[in-house]
């Protein structure tokens, strides 16, 4: 993956709502979502919607088919697998951390993750 890319997919991804209704997508899988169906499960107004699916869109993280009257988007896979794979692939230096976790952790838990920050709620 060209770093150009990965940057702009993880530009679409730093905004909170964004990054819900991209994982809501990948949580569906491959049949997507209609977008007022989405609105509804993340409580997002439409117009708001419409922009952030543009966004991730033009990322290239998501798709839309149209389905009827509905439009239906879902998440591109092989984007984010491609994205994943940009970001660990010189992981431990290239030894790859599947193998063992602790194996490139020198200077403690390298691979800890950081508590979540608590959700805020929609006004």
């Amino acid at each position: 993956m060209d770093s150009n890319i990965a940057v702009l997919a993880l530009a679409a991804l730093a905004q909170s709502s964004r990054l819900e209704v991209f994982r809501l997508l990948v949580q569906t899988g491959p049949a997507g979502r209609a977008a007022g169906d989405i609105a509804h499960a993340l409580d997002i107004p439409p117009a708001t919607l419409s922009f952030h699916l543009k966004a991730l869109a033009h990322a290239g993280l998501v798709e839309s088919r149209q389905v009827g009257r509905y439009v239906i988007y879902q998440a591109r896979f092989q984007a984010m697998n491609a994205l994943l794979a940009y970001l660990t692939e010189n992981c431990c230096g290239g030894t790859g951390c599947e193998a063992s976790a602790t194996s490139c952790q020198p200077e403690g838990n390298a691979h800890e993750t950081t508590a979540r920050a608590p959700r805020r709620s929609r006004s």
